[in-house]
């Protein structure tokens, strides 16, 4: 059974690389290696079963194909910083060759046979962990260098694992455990290279443990189901244990060769295999792009009659000397300059304009902000303060945007102070694992946000004032998001407000 998890889970490794087609060479190496386990060990569990000897020549066939593509992974993997050469590759290959074809002859019936080509295999793996050793040594400290640190921690684990199986084969009942724990190693390895983002151990091991809670799941799903309907004898725990471990890793690999298969087919087909979350999804993204397509129409419908109401009332205020009817039209015009600025909002908002992006230091957009709000009439009694930081690295921003950013977000804080208070805008420098990212902070003295608030401010068209729009943070939200960072809001009513802006996540 440990031979037959090995096989499957070997292949199924292969297939979820191959059928990606990244074209990347490590993964694609390694989806070779898989293979070749994968037909290794398939034929010496099927041997076992039937006893037939062109199983075992194909079990030989494997375990010689395994060396040379060993030697071909550790080189992409290490970026041909290894004690292995492409001429490695040549001679591993033309000695499996050779050995192959003496199968032909009575060293095959030798009883050494299979374990002088243990000891050949261990001996390429040896090899392979002290280039990976060796490539650590000299790496630069580093997200990569932790990640290949992890493997370098993992494959000794994994040998020690394996020589349990000693105590097997010296007759003292302990199962055998070599295949499970290459198995588990494979998965790992692939964790460490189809997951790049995945930084820490604690990621990885997260990975794992969503496919363990899942294989769970199924096994209690299992048993439940034949415990209320089942009659007759269950099956043995660890039997459904790897079924059900199988059928999860296969889920993914085996959806997209069935979609695969029916975009060939049947073009109109590919949302059928769109989850309802995904559904919703593109549903979201597909109302987005029709409200894009809207609003410019809606704006023009909107800003025509309106040019004609203000110049209307604009030509009766000039004529009538009756203060009532001045007043009257003062407010029409006003009103129309209202609904247009809520027209222009809205066209922020539903089409957004594409970042012109420029490297550059965001403290001087942030005096240029400050500066702008002390010329407005409305901060006379908001005492504003700045506290920047020195040495900021450069970022790439779109300068106007991120001003249109923060004059929103200090004019509501402003709003949030009728009596005055403190505006306070820091700018500070974050490190992080992959780069140092820029924070800055806008806080005030004002009235707070209520907790049922906090999570609907971003949300288009809400709003808390009576003459608001709504659509202000949710335009502040939308451009941050568009330069790859984020916007957060702490609050405690009556106390104050903060906004976290962050940029160069990504």
């Amino acid at each position: 059974m440990e031979t037959f998890i090995l096989a499957a889970v070997s292949l199924i490794i292969a297939i979820s690389l191959l059928i990606y087609k990244k074209n990347d060479p490590v993964q694609l190496s390694f989806a070779t290696l898989c293979l070749a386990i994968s037909l290794h060990k398939t034929a010496v569990f099927f041997h076992a079963i039937f006893g037939v000897e062109f199983i075992r020549f194909i079990a030989y066939l494997g375990l010689l194909a395994i060396p040379p593509l060993i030697i071909s992974f550790s080189r992409y993997f290490l970026k041909y910083q290894t004690f292995f050469s492409q001429h490695d590759i040549v001679s591993t290959a033309l000695f499996g060759v050779a050995v192959s074809l003496s199968f032909f002859t009575p060293l095959y019936r030798s009883p050494y046979l299979q374990t002088l080509l243990n000891l050949y295999i261990a001996y390429v793996l040896v090899l392979g962990y002290l280039s990976l050793l060796n490539y650590l040594k000299k790496k630069a400290e580093g997200v990569e260098k932790r990640r290949m640190g992890y493997l370098a921690i993992a494959f000794p684990i994994a040998a020690l694992l394996s020589t349990l199986d000693l105590f097997y084969y010296f007759g003292f009942g302990f199962p055998p455990l070599s295949n499970l724990v290459l198995a588990v190693l494979l998965y790992f390895i692939l964790l460490i290279i189809a997951y790049p983002h995945l930084t820490e151990l604690h990621e990885l091991m997260a990975k794992a443990l969503v496919v363990t809670i899942v294989t769970v799941f199924a096994v209690l799903l299992f048993y439940l189901v034949t415990g209320l309907f089942g009659q007759g004898e269950k099956p043995p725990f660890t039997h459904v244990l790897v079924a059900c471990f199988t059928i999860v890793i296969s889920i993914s690999p085996f959806k997209i060769i069935l979609e695969k298969i029916f975009s060939a087919i049947y073009p109109e087909s590919k949302g059928v295999f769109t989850s309802l979350y995904a559904l919703d999804a593109k549903l979201e993204k597909e109302r987005a792009l029709l409200l894009e397509e809207m609003a410019p129409v809606f704006a023009h419908e909107i800003r025509n009659p309106l040019g004609s109401i203000k110049g209307a009332a604009q030509y009766l205020r000039s004529e009538t000397e009756a203060e009532e009817n001045r007043q009257l039209l003062e407010v029409i015009i006003e009103e129309v300059d209202r609904l247009n600025s809520v027209v222009s909002q809205f066209l922020d908002y539903a089409k957004p304009h594409t970042p012109n992006v420029k490297v550059q230091n965001i403290n001087p957009i942030i005096e240029r902000a400050v500066s702008l709000i002390k010329a407005n009439s409305v901060s006379e009694n908001t005492n504003l303060e700045m506290d920047l930081h020195a040495n900021l690295p450069a970022v790439a921003v779109d300068a106007e945007q991120l001003l249109q950013v923060l004059l929103n977000i200090a004019f509501n804080a402003i709003d949030a102070m009728p009596e005055g208070g403190t505006l306070r805008i820091r700018s500070s420098k974050r490190a992080g694992e992959a780069g140092d990212t820029i924070s800055i902070s806008i806080h005030d003295t004002g009235q707070g946000i209520k907790r049922e608030d906090i999570k609907n401010i971003f949300k288009p068209f809400f709003t808390t004032k009576e003459r608001g729009v709504g659509l202000g943070l949710a335009i502040c939200q939308r451009i941050i998001k568009s330069h790859g960072g984020s916007i957060r809001v702490k609050s405690v009513p009556e106390k104050g407000t903060t906004f976290s802006i962050r940029l160069g996540e990504s």
